[in-house]
């Protein structure tokens, strides 16, 4: 049986997220930078129509916000027709908005992926998730913006976006932990899905807010690691 520690989720949108029940189907780190301006980076790359679209409004969002930002600014930013960004997203400007947060917070799930792909065990790849999160969501100067100045908005749209990301996770850690298994350990008998989502939950609300956890210190995530995610499933020392 998993142990569940509770924990306070009420600051980031990721803590949010993860504190909502699962369905029945189915502050700096070392060398973080300093906040960048997201989306400059996609002026000038060949890609798709689709993606050219979603990073032109990811540009327009930045620069405008997200009430201010029209189709005619995403397809002026993209060079294309606004019957080409209709085409693309037949809903219009709420659906180009709000496939523009799910991108983005897609991009932050394949930052974490890609930190953790050589780690050798669970305690690893969640030390690492921690530390590639929570540079993300410091340097993420248009997330901090948006919770300021149109936090409903953005809230919402991200509640749907994270939801997606969890269960990415989720999944991920069920991979890890089938590992962790035939590895010997964790336990041999631990309901690998429950556990998954607990973990994913747990591991998005205290990335969002960490409380009295100092993520930027290696032995205070390594402590968190230990004894908030790993004591209730570790397989008994021989």
């Amino acid at each position: 049986m998993v142990h569940v520690q509770r924990h306070d989720a009420h600051r980031l949108p990721v803590a949010a997220a993860a504190a909502r029940p699962s369905s029945t189907s189915d502050r700096g780190v070392p060398g973080a930078r300093r906040p960048r301006r997201l989306g400059r980076s996609h002026r000038h790359v060949s890609i798709g129509t689709r993606e050219r679209i979603l990073a032109a409004a990811l540009v327009c969002i930045e620069d405008d916000g997200l009430a201010a930002t029209s189709i005619e600014d995403i397809a002026r930013r993209a060079e294309v027709g606004r019957a080409t960004v209709y085409r693309q997203f037949p809903g219009g400007r709420e659906q180009v908005l709000s496939e523009t947060i799910t991108w983005e917070v897609g991009r932050f799930f394949a930052g974490l992926e890609a930190a953790i792909a050589d780690a050798p065990d669970l305690a690893s790849r969640l030390d690492l998730a921690f530390v590639a999160g929570n540079r993300a969501l410091t340097d993420h100067a248009l997330l901090h913006r948006l919770l300021r100045t149109e936090p409903e908005a953005v809230l919402t749209e991200l509640a749907v976006a994270t939801d997606l990301v969890l269960g990415l996770i989720v999944a991920s850690l069920t991979d890890a932990l089938d590992h962790e298994i035939l590895a010997g350990r964790v336990r041999s008998d631990l309901d690998v899905p429950v556990a998954a989502d607990h973990l994913g939950r747990l591991f998005l609300s205290y990335l969002g807010t960490p409380g009295d956890w100092d993520l930027a210190d290696p032995d205070r995530r390594a402590e968190l690691v230990t004894t908030r995610f790993l004591s209730g499933i570790l397989a008994p020392m021989a």
